[in-house]
């Protein structure tokens, strides 16, 4: 029997460490489908198109929520970013569990249409480390590192509404909570006392 599987919703400023924590998670044996989403942004240096995001035209992205094809999107930094529905549903539908790493007007979207999802708020150990990790990406001028302190700013006044916020000082103690909370949710799970009762 295949237990429907669990939607996870992690959130965090810009400079969190959201992708470095996923990649933990995987690293450690955790066994979570990551939702790839959709944007209109630039690929930075080392991004591959349909592995850490699907990279489109801002045309092709609205034609896509005109048919309902987006989960749900945001503009964020003047820039489109979406969820494909079709993938997390097929997903979930299969007993897995699936992380959606998307910013906090999106994880309120998220919440609206699957209230059972789990919704995790990553957090730096402070903005001035969080200032200087956004340095020293390499990506970004400085006019628009203060742009994105001020977003984050504005961010962290959500995180108290999340079922979950995790503080990223130490990658793989975040990692590891990230992973007990999965596991956790997972023994939420009522359907497994159907299995017993027809042993």
């Amino acid at each position: 029997m295949t237990n429907k599987g669990v939607l996870i919703v992690l959130s965090g400023p810009s400079g969190s460490g959201k992708d470095s924590l996923l990649q933990q998670v995987i690293a450690n044996g955790g066994d979570i489908a990551l939702s790839i989403s959709l944007t209109t942004r630039q690929p930075r240096e080392g991004e591959v198109d349909g592995m850490h995001y699907y990279f489109t035209t801002r045309e092709q992205f609205e034609q896509k929520l005109a048919s309902n094809a987006i989960l749900e999107h945001t503009i964020y930094n003047g820039e489109y970013y979406g969820t494909p529905k079709d993938a997390v549903d097929a997903q979930l539908a299969a007993g897995k569990t699936v992380v959606l790493e998307i910013e906090v007007e999106g994880a309120a979207n998220i919440a609206a249409q699957y209230p059972d999802c789990v919704r995790v708020f990553l957090v730096p150990p402070s903005l001035t480390v969080l200032r200087q990790r956004l340095i020293d990406r390499r990506t970004n001028t400085l006019e628009d590192i203060e742009r994105r302190i001020a977003i984050a700013k504005q961010e962290l006044t959500h995180a108290p509404g999340f079922d979950y916020i995790i503080r990223n000082c130490v990658l793989t103690d975040a990692a590891a909570d990230f992973q007990a909370i999965i596991r956790a949710e997972m023994l939420r799970d009522k359907t497994i006392l159907d299995e017993v009762m027809n042993l």
